[in-house]
């Protein structure tokens, strides 16, 4: 089964083509990668499939559903680039908040579990517009897997997170088994340590995708993968 599905999907911001013709499936588990550019159309496929913008043409399927249907909804995920939560709420009443609206079962215990994972004890009561720009991380990434979600959209998500922050969110990542990912970056590292497979998008056209040692086989012995990418994204 595909938990996500694009199709011939092309989106538009006046007359700059963002997305065109893009197709991709991604079978259910699985963890993928959009790479590219700025510009490449990264951001635009991961607000599609959460159902902030609709495409101007294509079909865009999400566990099966339309993404702006409640059933996607209560499936998906999302980490969006420079995340807001509610910046005059506490970081325990953002949680408290989205976790009523998920239906969180034991939410108590689970909003509990998640501030300590992530180390925000000390910040929990704090008004959110007072927090240092990677708390705030912190918290949009507690935000977005409080409900255990079975399709997890990712873009960006290790910004403004210092190094042992980091290895505690790629550990919580990687724990999600049975979670489907799609993780929207233009850092080769942080693809290759949340996920398998790449879809490497170029001017809002996959050119090229499959999985990640495929990727690394394009190059030479010890060209960096990094090499192989940029070959891609510039056409060489």
């Amino acid at each position: 089964m595909f938990c996500i599905e694009v199709e011939n999907v092309s989106k538009s911001y006046g007359q700059k083509l963002a997305l065109n013709s893009v197709s991709f499936r991604i079978p259910c588990g699985e963890k993928w990668c959009l790479l590219g550019p700025n510009g490449a159309g990264k951001t635009t496929t991961l607000k599609l499939l959460v159902g902030l913008l609709k495409p101007d043409s294509g079909i865009i399927r999400v566990g099966g559903y339309d993404p702006t249907s409640q059933e996607a909804r209560a499936l998906l995920g999302y980490l969006p680039e420079d995340a807001t939560p509610y910046l005059t709420l506490s970081v325990r009443e953002n949680l408290e908040y989205i976790g009523a609206l998920r239906q969180v079962e034991n939410l108590t215990h689970r909003v509990d579990e998640i501030i300590d994972y992530l180390g925000l004890n000390e910040f929990e009561k704090s008004k959110v517009g007072t927090l240092s720009r990677g708390n705030r991380q912190k918290l949009a990434i507690a935000l977005a897997v409080l409900h255990r979600p079975k399709i997890l959209l990712l873009d960006e998500p290790l910004n403004y997170l210092d190094i042992p922050t980091q290895e505690r969110v790629v550990s919580l990542f990687r724990s999600m088994q049975d979670t489907t990912f799609l993780v929207s970056t233009h850092i080769m590292s942080i693809a290759q340590r949340l996920t398998n497979s790449a879809i490497v998008l170029v001017q809002g056209r996959v050119v090229w995708s499959g999985s990640i040692p495929e990727l690394r086989a394009m190059g030479s012995e010890d060209e960096p993968i990094e090499s192989v990418v940029a070959r891609l994204m510039t056409g060489g």
